[in-house]
């Protein structure tokens, strides 16, 4: 998260809180995993659900899926 823009940190620190608290936002579950994906803009934050929530990755988009 430290390369990311501090707007961009700041807003996806904000989307995953509320999809913790909620469980609503641009969320998908990843195809064939146990895993899910947050969408901001360009970033994509991978993680699992267990309790709250436990983000795994965090990186670009051209960069999260490989």
């Amino acid at each position: 998260m430290k390369r990311m823009p501090a707007a961009d940190r700041d807003a996806l620190k904000r989307k995953l809180k509320h999809y913790a608290a909620t469980g609503e936002g641009d969320v998908v579950k990843m195809v064939n995993q146990s895993s899910w994906r947050l969408r901001h803009g360009n970033w994509r934050a991978i993680f699992v659900v267990e309790g709250n929530l436990l983000v795994i990755h965090i990186a670009h988009r051209r960069d999260i899926y490989r």
